[in-house]
This record gives structure tokens, C-alpha cells and sequence, in this order.
């Protein structure tokens, strides 16, 4: 059976007796409590009455949105779909830590659940729905992009809780008051909603910056005294590997996103025909949306910014919940060495990580043992097989490396876990620093140490783009107890020798596997943009110029890695730059531009010496450091 015959019957399993039969006329309970509910009516004629409308057509634009949006559970088609999911999904072993589970169902049974996941791969809407009803959770409706709403299996999709939403609703203010109201609805009738907190697919591996927008109503719903409360539930779910990594890698590099449609869906389906190991889906921890929002209140946190802070509290909680994977600290391992390895050279890499995430209780999925030797090599095995690696066996023993153009489907899998490294490897950093004080240097209050946490600070603030960072206490917090991991409770004097001697005696060194290739990504911006000196510049045109850039520096070994020659670097970089006011144009920025590539050449310069200490001499040919033009004179 061809797979565009499979997706079809699958998805007709759920539609009414004939194909083509018309949905019941009658439209979900929501809907119709919403249009006899006073408080919506007076909210639109409220609105009509501000803008300046006709009531009636307001009322006749937010009935069409609102039969747009709205979903349904029906039992006959939910398990269809549900069949249809486990086919998509027959690439993987899907695991789920079923204590966690457990423990869910009891907050499900006195609760709305609000499901925030994490995004990583389409497979993620059909993973998720599928684990909570086989384990009889109440019907959960899941937020979705109206792009994947498609003829047929998207009118199938409605009627199993699939909430088909428009992305871009800035001049359809109707639209907003419609989705508003329809999520209250569904908070009151006690409903389990989920969506993506990073609005889509990551295109790097690591969480995304969250979106604030159905965040925002949930918010709205629980404010007031007799208003209905929500649990929100993190909700993580990582792959051992994916087939869609490759397209959006490509997409990283420049090419042009695929649109969504049958035959777009009929190549998903057929690329799934590949097993690729496990799926593991783990929950964080729960917390009830209105409390959190009475306490920020309480501390003066208001509006936009409270919603912000929940943002935050939710992707911190997110990357906690996501475990270490085996692919993921293999790919870290054959990222940083970017040459072949034999499997003891690889568990030679990995074994101090393992060692390292043991000490930080991170979990690891499927409860794997990181320093088994058959457990390293299947996972070697596995990568080659779909082509991110190369073995070689020609030789005394087999070697493995990152395949040509792989380095960015590497890079994917290693930043799954890139959230639980970076903040040891931004002490690294710190105690290089203090190790590099000139005796006699005018130091701080707080003398050596000071200068430390200022570098960590310094660094926190250079890629607050990048990761999810606590607040600066908790940041501070964090280094302790890394620095505590190194010497103990007793850190005593830290002189620049001390200093030095932790950072040489360190294990593991990760500042050169983890920071380097967002450093290096950023310093490609950060050279380009201070060739325009004060001028204007065209973001478009910056990007553009920064890939061809970054390409043949690559070639030329000034930077590390060909995964740093990514669109999705560059954009966090430009976004950095945008904070810093570096692109305006003005008399003084190009000094500002000029010292922004001057701190990012000194900081890949540190990240370098980690990584000749760690035993891996960089071979990176340092970018030149353009000189002013000489004098000229003038006639």
C-alpha cells in the first residue's frame, strides 16, 4: 500500500459513514455556550461600539472565526486518528516514565492542563495525544498552525481535539477577541489544552525563545477572583534522532521552507518508514498558573511582564524535564574532536560528561548507561546508518566522524542537552580569566573572585539570546555550586594560579565544545557589521553576506566548525547587535560595531585556550584585526 493510500484511509477511518458526508451542523459545546454566554456578547458589542462597526458584522466575522477555530472529541475518530498516529510514529519506540505519568492523572482528574511542549518535530502532535489517551487522561485539544490544516485530514484532525490557529492575527483584532473568549470557554468547561510554548519547530536542537500569545489568554482566563484556575504542565519530548533534521538544516543555510501540503505530507509519511530508535516524552513539573500570577503581583510583576516571567518559568522547567540523551553527548563528543574516532577514543570524550551529568542527577533517557561500551557504539552505528556519520573499518579498527554538510544535523542532536553545559562552561571561562591577571592589576571589591563573576556576567549577557538563563542570583548561584563540584564547600583564595590550576585539572572542559560555535557564529555577524562602519544597514543583505562570509571561513579554518555557518545563528546574533543598538546608523556606531567584533575575537580566543588545555589544540586561523588606512594626503 502506497503511502499516500495509507494516509488517506487512515485519515477517512474518522469522517462520518460516507466520505464527503457533512459535518453535524451542531457546533462544539463551546462555541455554542459562547454565543448565548452575556459576557460575549458584551464584549462585542463593546468592541463594535469602540471601532466604530456595525454590531451585526462583527457578530457574523467572530461566528466564522470561531466555527474556524473550534474542535471537537469524537470517540470513533479519535481512535483513527490515534491508529494513524502510531503508524506515522512507527519510526520509534516511544518511551514514557510512567511514575510521571501516574502522578499527572491525579492532577488531571481536579484540573485543567495546560500541556506547554516542547517543539522539535511534527511527530510531537501526534506523540503527545497519543501517550494521554492510552493512558485514559481526559481529551486533550492541541493547538496547532492553520498551515497544517489540509483537505480531508484536517477536518478529521478537528474532531479529535485539534485547534487549527492563524499566526499572524495583528490586523484581525476580531480574531484575537474570538480565540481570547474561545480559550476562557475551554479553561471553564475544565478542558486539557496543549501547545508549543516556542510558537514552532526548533531549527537548532536547543528550546526557542517562548511566544507569548496563547500564554497571554490563559493568563487573562485565571485573573479574577471567581475565575478557573489551570495547571501548566511542561511537557518534553526529544527523539533519538529525526528525519525532518536534515530539511531544516538546509533551511539553516538558506534554503527555502518547504510548504505544507498532501504531498509535502505523503514525503513525511514515507520518510518515517526508517526506524530511528526512541521518542521519549518526560513532564516537568506542574504549577498552578494562578498562583504563580498572584505572586508575581505580589512582587510588583504585572501585565506583560509577568506573562514574560511564567514564559520563563515554564522553558526553564522545560529544559530541566528534558533528559541526556546518547545521541546527543555522542554528537558532543565527535562535534568538539571534528575528526574520526575509534569507539575508546569516543568513551574516552564521553566518560567525564557521563561523570559530570551523574553529578548534577541529570536524567538520562531510557535510563542508558553513557559509559557502556555497546550502548556508545550502537549509537555510532545508528548515526552512520542515516548518513549524519562516516565509519571507516578499512583500517586496524573502525573510526567514525561527522559526515560532509552533517555538522548542523550534529550540532541538532548535541543541543538537546547544550541547556545543562553551558553554564560550567561559562566558569571555565571565568577562572581563565582570573588566571590571566597581571600581577599587581587593579582589581575590585571582592578582588580575583569579583573579576570572575563579572567575566560569568559578561558572558551571561553576550548569549542571553541564546539560552534561558535564571536571574542573576540564581545565575550566581549556579557558578557556585559548579565551583563547588571542582574544589568543594572550601574555595578559599582564588588567585590567578589557583585559578589556573582548576581550570588544567577540570574534567570535563566543555567551553570549547558547547560556547565556540555560537561565538564563532557571532563574531561572522560581528566582523560584517563593523565593515559598514556608521552607515545604514539592510538586515537581509547583512545575513546574506554573513553565509558567504562565514562559508569561506570555514574554508579557511577561522572558525572551529561548519556549524556555526547557520541562518539560525546569525538571526540570534543580529538580534544581539539589534539589543546593543548596533544597527542604527550614526556618527560613534561604527566604533560600537568595531569594539562589539573586538570582545567577541578575545572571548573565541579564551574559548580556544579551554580547548588546547582540554588536550585538542584549535586549529582555527584567527581573523585579522583590521588596521586603520594609512594617512593620505590631500590636494
Amino acid at each position: 500500500m502506497t503511502a499516500v493510500r495509507r494516509v488517506r484511509d487512515l485519515a477517512r477511518a474518522g469522517l462520518p459513514r460516507s466520505v464527503g458526508e457533512r459535518l453535524p451542523a451542531a457546533p462544539p459545546q463551546e462555541v455554542t455556550e459562547l454565543l448565548h454566554d452575556k459576557r460575549f456578547q458584551a464584549a462585542v458589542r463593546d468592541w463594535a461600539e469602540e471601532q466604530g462597526r456595525d454590531e451585526p458584522d462583527v457578530w457574523e466575522e467572530v461566528t466564522g472565526y470561531l466555527h474556524e477555530m473550534a474542535a471537537d472529541h469524537d470517540d470513533r475518530t479519535s481512535q483513527g486518528w490515534a491508529r494513524l498516529g502510531d503508524w506515522f510514529l512507527r519510526a520509534y519506540d516511544v518511551l514514557v516514565d510512567e511514575d510521571q505519568m501516574q502522578r499527572l492523572r491525579k492532577v488531571d482528574r481536579a484540573h485543567s492542563l495546560a500541556l506547554a511542549f516542547s517543539h522539535r518535530s511534527y511527530l510531537d502532535g501526534m506523540v503527545i495525544p497519543n501517550v494521554l489517551m492510552a493512558r485514559r487522561f481526559s481529551p486533550t485539544y492541541t493547538f496547532g498552525g492553520a498551515n497544517l490544516n489540509l483537505p480531508v485530514i484536517g477536518t478529521v484532525a478537528k474532531r479529535t481535539g485539534m485547534i487549527f490557529i492563524r499566526r499572524s492575527t495583528q490586523e484581525i483584532p476580531v480574531y484575537r477577541l474570538a480565540l481570547r473568549s474561545y480559550i476562557r470557554q475551554m479553561v471553564t468547561n475544565k478542558r486539557n489544552l496543549a501547545w508549543s510554548i516556542e510558537g514552532g519547530r526548533t531549527r537548532t536542537g536547543k528550546l526557542r525563545p517562548p511566544v507569548h500569545g496563547i500564554l497571554k489568554y490563559l493568563t487573562d482566563t485565571v485573573d479574577g477572583p471567581d475565575a478557573p484556575d489551570v495547571q501548566v504542565v511542561p511537557v518534553s519530548v526529544v527523539y533519538d534522532q529525526l528525519h525532518e533534521v536534515s530539511l531544516m538544516t538546509e533551511e539553516a543555510r538558506g534554503a527555502s521552507k518547504t510548504p505544507e501540503d498532501w504531498r509535502w505530507l505523503v514525503r513525511f509519511a514515507r520518510l518515517q518508514r526508517n526506524r530511528l530508535g526512541r521518542a521519549y516524552l518526560t513532564v516537568g513539573e506542574p504549577f498552578s498558573l494562578r498562583e504563580r500570577m498572584d505572586e508575581l503581583a505580589a512582587e510588583g510583576v504585572t501585565g506583560h511582564q509577568a506573562v514574560e516571567r511564567v514564559a520563563l518559568d515554564i522553558s526553564h522547567r522545560l529544559n530541566r524535564a528534558t533528559p541526556v540523551t546518547v545521541t546527543a553527548i555522542v554528537s558532543l563528543a565527535l562535534l568538539g574532536a571534528d575528526r574520526a574516532l575509534t569507539v575508546d577514543e569516543v568513551l574516552e570524550t564521553v566518560e567525564p560528561l557521563a561523570a559530570y551529568v551523574e553529578s548534577r542527577r541529570w536524567p538520562v533517557a531510557g535510563a542508558a548507561d553513557l559509559r557502556d561500551r555497546s550502548t556508545i557504539r550502537r549509537a555510532l552505528a545508528e548515526l552512520a546508518r542515516s548518513g549524519v556519520l562516516t565509519a571507516y573499518d578499512q583500517g586496524t579498527e573502525p573510526v567514525w566522524k561527522i559526515g560532509d554538510d552533517q555538522h548542523l544535523v550534529a550540532a541538532f542532536y548535541r543541543n538537546t542537552v547544550i541547556h545543562i553545559l553551558v553554564e560550567r562552561a561559562i566558569g571555565e571561562l571565568a577562572l581563565l580569566t582570573v588566571s590571566e591577571l597581571e600581577p599587581g592589576a587593579d582589581l575590585p571589591p571582592g578582588g580575583e573572585l569579583q573579576v570572575g563573576w563579572e567575566e560569568a556576567k559578561r558572558m551571561r549577557d553576550l548569549l542571553k539570546f541564546e539560552f534561558f538563563f535564571p536571574s542573576r542570583a540564581g545565575f550566581e548561584d549556579d557558578l557556585r555550586a559548579e565551583l563547588r563540584l571542582l574544589v568543594g564547600d572550601d574555595v578559599g583564595d582564588l588567585t590567578p594560579v589557583r585559578a589556573r590550576e582548576l581550570l588544567v585539572t577540570a574534567r570535563p572542559h566543555l567551553a570549547h565544545l558547547v560556547l565556540r560555535p555560537f561565538l564563532d557564529a557571532y563574531l561572522v555577524v560581528a566582523d560584517r557589521l563593523a565593515e559598514h562602519g556608521d552607515g545604514p544597514v539592510d538586515e537581509a543583505d547583512l545575513l546574506a553576506e554573513a553565509l558567504a562570509v562565514g562559508q569561506q571561513w570555514a574554508l579557511q579554518r577561522r572558525v572551529a566548525s561548519a556549524e556555526s555557518i547557520s541562518l539560525e545563528l546569525f538571526r540570534t546574533a543580529l538580534a544581539l547587535a539589534r539589543h546593543k543598538g548596533l544597527l542604527d546608523e550614526g556618527e560613534g556606531v561604527g566604533s560600537a560595531r568595531e569594539a562589539f567584533a573586538a570582545e567577541l575575537r578575545d572571548t573565541v580566543r579564551r574559548v580556544n585556550i579551554v580547548g588546547e588545555i582540554a588536550g585538542e589544540p584549535v586549529q582555527v586561523v584567527p581573523p585579522p584585526v583590521p588596521q586603520p588606512a594609512p594617512a593620505q594626503d590631500h590636494v
